[in-house]
Order: structure tokens, then sequence, then C-alpha cells
């Protein structure tokens, strides 16, 4: 939203089909909701804290303190019943404010869908006596949409802005760079699914030494376990990667799960001849030390989280 769709609010407004009825209703159910504006803060923090990374954007405990009066503000002002030029303005700069953080839009749309599902539930609750219960249901959700709508027009501005003040020749570079990047990202699903195809044979191939008596019933049980899994290591993988290739991130750990499997597969056949006492131990140091790496990967927005609110 540029200044100039910011002076035309009333347009906003008026596209939502949101009208003075709507601000009298929303400002008359504001005691309801000042009553458990407290347990919103509570379930919205829980929600978002499970989003994994949070913690990322909420480092310490002066920021948490902020941003959680700063939330109560914009929650109790939905209900205010004055929806002017300053409320718009207050709107955009909270874009901005995400924007400028590299907050995924993903985090606001689902952030927007909790306080609406409580909301609503609320609203149920406190005013169904109320004769004009669904007219208020109603301006509170075009409210929310307005709020939205808002919010994200500022990552819409801010992407076309980037874009737009790039070179012809940087623009061109840039098209070239995206399409390469998907092309060895369905390369990289390609060789997995190559990959996951020799485990199979890997486990076909154990299978066969079992029954055949080339090895002796315990490492073949044990070498068919091992077989098992690097394909489920595999799949796991290949899984991680469509992930990605819907537009979620790099899955770092989904690597490190098939080196461990790899590992293991080697600890298991190794275990059967003493003289491999030492390779034993080496390869146990490797998978202990992926194992923290895996952990500390996984487990980090957890222990930022829990870091953040003892201080």
């Amino acid at each position: 939203m540029d200044d100039t769709t910011l002076n035309d609010y009333p347009a906003l407004k008026a596209h939502y089909r949101f009208a003075r009825e709507d601000e009298a209703l929303l400002l008359q159910m504001k005691p309801q909701i000042e009553s458990f504006a407290d347990e919103f803060l509570e379930g919205f923090y829980e929600f978002i804290w499970s989003f994994g990374k949070t913690a990322d954007f909420l480092k310490d405990q002066k920021i948490l303190t902020r941003h959680r009066s700063k939330i109560r503000e914009w929650y109790l002002d939905l209900f205010s019943g004055t929806y002017d030029i300053t409320h718009f303005l207050k709107l955009y700069k909270i874009g901005e404010t995400h924007v400028q953080l590299g907050l995924p839009t993903h985090y606001v749309n689902a952030a927007f869908n909790y306080v609406r599902v409580f909301t609503l539930g609320r609203i149920h609750q406190h005013c169904m006596e109320s004769e004009n219960l669904t007219d208020k249901i109603k301006a509170f959700e075009r409210i929310l949409d307005i709020n939205l709508d808002v919010l994200t027009s500022s990552y819409r501005q801010e992407e076309m802005g980037r874009f737009l003040s790039l070179s012809s020749i940087e623009k061109t570079l840039l098209r070239v760079l995206k399409k390469t990047s998907s092309f060895f990202n369905y390369l990289l699903a390609g060789a997995l699914v190559i990959v996951a195809l020799f485990a199979v044979g890997l486990f076909g191939y154990d299978v066969y030494l079992l029954f055949s008596g080339t090895n002796s019933v315990e490492q073949g049980i044990l070498t068919v376990l091992g077989s098992l899994l690097i394909l489920w290591a595999a799949i796991e993988l290949i899984h991680q990667e469509m992930s990605h290739l819907r537009g979620g991130s790099f899955a770092l750990e989904g690597f490190i799960t098939l080196a461990i499997a790899a590992l293991i597969r080697k600890i298991l056949i190794f275990s059967l001849s003493p003289a491999k006492t030492m390779d034993v131990l080496l390869y146990g140091v490797l998978v202990l030390c992926l194992a923290i790496s895996y952990w500390l990967i996984t487990k980090k927005p957890a222990l930022q989280k829990n870091k953040s609110l003892q201080r």
C-alpha cells in the first residue's frame, strides 16, 4: 500500500463494504473483548511458537515483552470503533516492520487465522443472546480482512520495488538464476529417486545373500535391517526435497539422517567381526557427532524459545 492508496483508505473500506454500522458494532463488543484479551495473548503466543522459527524474531525477553504489548494494542484496536488514517498508518508501519525483519507472509496469514478462529468462538460465547450476532460476526470478519490486506500489501510493495529497481541485465540474470536453481532442484530430486532405487536393489541383494546361505543368518538379518534403514532415510530425504520444491527450507537434517543410516549399517555388519572393533568404535563416534548435529539443527528453535522465556 503506497501513500496514494493509504490516503484513499475510505475506498478500501468501501471495497469490503465496511460501514459505520460495523464500526458501532465493533465498539459495542470491545468490553467483552477486553475481558478475554489476556487469554487471547496466551493462546496466540502458544500458537506462534509452534512455527519453529519464532525465536529467530523474538530473541529475548525485552523484545518479547514489547511485542506482546503491541499485539495486545493491535487486537483491541480492532474493536476501537475508529478506523481513520491513523489506524491504517499504524497497520502499514507494522507491515513495513515485518518486511524489514524478513518475517514470511505465511506466518502472518497463519496468525490471522488463529485470531479469526479464537475471536469468533468468543463472540459466539459472549454475544449469543444478542439479536445482531450475525452482523457483529460480519463486522469482525471485515475489519480483520482489511487489516490482513494492509499488512500483506507491504510485502507486495517491497517485492515490486525491489524488482522494478533492477536493471534489465539484473532482471534477466535473476530469471536465469531462478530457472537454473529450479533445474538443479529437480535434478537433485531425480538423483534422490535413483538413490532410493539403488537402496531397493541393495535390500533385494542382501535378502538374496541371506536366503542363498552366502551370509550367516545373524549377519544376513543385520545386513537386511541396515539396508532397510538406508531405504527409509532415502525416502524421507525425497519427502524433504518435495517440501523444498514447494517453497520450504532446505532440509539439511535429511542428509544427516541418510549418513547416519549408512554408518549404522556399517556398524551392524562390522559388529559381528572381533577384528573390526576399532572400526566399530570410529563409526560409533561419527554417528554420535552426526546425531548431535541433527539434534542441534532440529532443536535450535525450541532452545531459543526456552531461553527467551527464561529471560
